[in-house]
């Protein structure tokens, strides 16, 4: 399970904590909960999370005290909070029509570094972004060019797509093979968009958490992610609350795509994040 972004931000605090009755709690009195709420689509989709603020307890108790994050825990939240901001900008973006792309090298067309390799990115999306103006579709994406340890280049992509969108990509990147399909006929893809947000956003610095919550050993050697600059995500909304939430509160009108919970690794407490879909969309 993923570590929530806003969560995430008390990462320097360590605390004693008792679990009572499902409310959390420090030294017998209950501590503060806070819910920030992402909405997109013009509210067709929600995502929901629930965390300890850190920051404040009940009347009277001290701020917590503070301790430095080992380099592993902060590896493992950078890149939480890196797939999280992927994540919503695939909510609010991308939709049935766009495509889930992997652009190979050929062997003799190897970059022989990542700056060669984000220049044949660059010459692909300059010749892409000409005939989307033509066609008058705004082109966004999101891509990671990986290289693995045994020196294979290649790029994931997600692209908006159109009729054309595959016979152009074909045309214009001439370094290697392209794999197509669909962003939700991809097996990465979920409603919430947690899996295919965490794979696009994979890198050198942390592995794939196994089902015994450990991590395996990463296997890029070097990565490089980046979106373009037309997917502006809306601030959220944010509220204190006395206590932990006992249940998933779903609005009428919705229902519950997906829910994840658990323990915060760094900071000991638990967290709780929720995507809710309009039963009747509007868009």
């Amino acid at each position: 399970d993923s570590i929530c972004g806003a969560e995430s931000q008390e990462i320097r605090g360590f605390f004693s904590v008792f679990i009572l009755d499902k409310d959390i709690k420090v030294r017998g009195i209950q501590m503060a909960t806070r819910r920030v709420i992402h909405t997109f689509r013009d509210g067709d989709v929600k995502e929901v999370k629930e965390y300890h603020d850190g920051r404040y307890g009940a009347k009277g108790l001290p701020r917590e005290k503070k301790r430095k994050p080992t380099q592993e825990q902060m590896a493992i939240v950078n890149a939480m909070n890196k797939a999280e901001t992927a994540r919503h900008r695939l909510l609010e973006y991308f939709g049935k029509k766009d495509y889930f792309l992997t652009l190979t090298y050929r062997v003799d067309a190897r970059p022989p570094d990542m700056d060669q390799a984000k220049k044949d990115f660059s010459k692909l999306m300059d010749k892409l972004r000409r005939r989307y103006k033509k066609e008058e579709i705004e082109l966004r994406w999101i891509r990671n060019i990986e290289r693995g340890t045994k020196g294979a280049w290649h790029v994931h992509l997600i692209i908006t797509g159109c009729r054309d969108t595959i016979r152009w990509v074909e045309e214009c990147w001439p370094h290697g093979g392209i794999y197509a399909e669909q962003l939700e006929k991809s097996k990465y893809y979920e409603e919430d968009c947690s899996q295919l947000a965490s794979y696009i956003t994979k890198s050198e610095k942390v592995g794939e958490k196994k089902e015994d919550g450990s991590r395996e050993k990463p296997r890029l050697s070097e990565s490089s992610y980046s979106t373009s600059k037309n997917m502006p995500l809306k601030p959220p909304k944010k509220k204190q609350m006395a206590r932990w939430p006992r249940k998933i509160h779903v609005p009428k009108g919705y229902y519950v795509a997906k829910s994840h919970e658990g323990i915060n690794p760094a900071t000991g407490f638990r967290y709780r994040r929720y995507t809710l879909i309009r039963l009747n969309r509007r868009a």
